[in-house]
């Protein structure tokens, strides 16, 4: 946050100094907010992180006249350049090696303070996936009433699209994510006690313990972005996803590898390290007692803003 404070002095000559003092305090207020949005819309912390440094550089830059709701500047900027972001962005998520899921955050007491996220199913690696399915477009109108709660009205000026445009957008995003859309168990403390089994019966080679363990409908899906070892396409059943589960882990698994449990985007999940390194983020979503869906992402290149091996996970 610091460095913004220090660019682009030229853009802003025309801008008094404590102008620009205020402009960055209120941009430090709502910097969360845009950071929500992005990563929502993105799905990898980077990428983000990119729109709400331009965000920024327009925040300083426009002039104090343009301004009548500062957040509702910033927000309109943040949406508009996700959403041209993601247009150009298409064609390489179509060509990635695999399937592709979103960048990995923790969540809770060990997540990053600067990245700090209102944590509800928006945020889950579960809903991220099925806004995949979703337009650039479709998917702001979506994020914006329904995770944000703006009004048509508002969301019409930001997407600069009328009312009309905007009802009809947001029904068929609805109809795209309806039928997938994640649940979750509402107790903590079960979601913790079942993570818990699943790493006994996943580590110790119980085949039917953590058969026992996974719903019926359980799909397991994999990200290695080419880079890492990973499956094309998911993993159905129990079965299937078990025996699947305990044969990587003796495969891949090498004698000092370290497991921790994290929240990861706001669900119970695994960081698996090796050498001090992040080499998988596991994230589980539980459903009436039973683990319905298992993200795995390898992509070392989605991994490195994970915390170390030497934080101390409470989840």
């Amino acid at each position: 946050m610091e460095d913004f404070s220090k660019e682009n002095d030229q853009e802003t000559s025309h801008i008094g100094r404590s102008e620009k003092s205020r402009r960055l305090e209120i941009f430090r207020q709502h910097r969360s907010l845009l950071f929500s949005i992005a990563y929502r819309m993105l799905g990898t912390v980077a990428d983000a992180e990119d729109m709400v440094q331009e965000t920024f550089v327009r925040w300083q830059s426009v002039s104090p006249g343009d301004i009548e709701s500062p957040r509702a500047f910033l927000v309109t900027i943040i949406s508009r350049l996700c959403i041209k972001y993601l247009h150009s962005a298409r064609v390489q998520r179509e060509e990635y090696v695999g399937e592709w899921l979103p960048e990995p955050v923790v969540t809770g007491p060990n997540g990053d303070p600067s990245a700090a996220f209102e944590i509800d199913e928006s945020l889950s690696m579960g809903f991220l996936v099925l806004l995949e399915r979703l337009t650039p477009t479709e998917r702001a109108v979506f994020l914006l009433r329904e995770v944000f709660e703006y009004e048509y009205e508002e969301i019409a000026r930001i997407i600069h699209l009328n009312e009309s445009n905007c009802r009809q957008i947001l029904r068929r995003a609805r109809q795209h994510v309806t039928d997938g859309r994640p649940r979750f168990d509402p107790s903590p403390q079960k979601r913790d006690e079942l993570l818990e089994r699943f790493l006994e019966a996943t580590v110790s080679g119980d085949m039917d313990g953590l058969i026992t363990l996974l719903s019926k409908d359980i799909v397991l899906h994999t990200d290695g972005g080419g880079k890492a070892n990973a499956l094309p396409q998911p993993i159905y059943g129990p079965a299937n996803v078990a025996r699947l589960l305990i044969m990587s882990l003796k495969k891949f698994a090498p004698e000092n590898v370290v497991l921790r449990r994290a929240q990861i985007n706001g669900q119970p999940g695994i960081l698996a390290y090796s050498d001090g390194t992040v080499q998988t983020a596991l994230t589980l979503n539980i459903v009436e007692g039973r683990i319905r869906n298992i993200y795995v992402v390898r992509n070392p290149e989605k991994l490195t803003r994970l915390p170390n091996l030497s934080t101390r996970f409470v989840c």
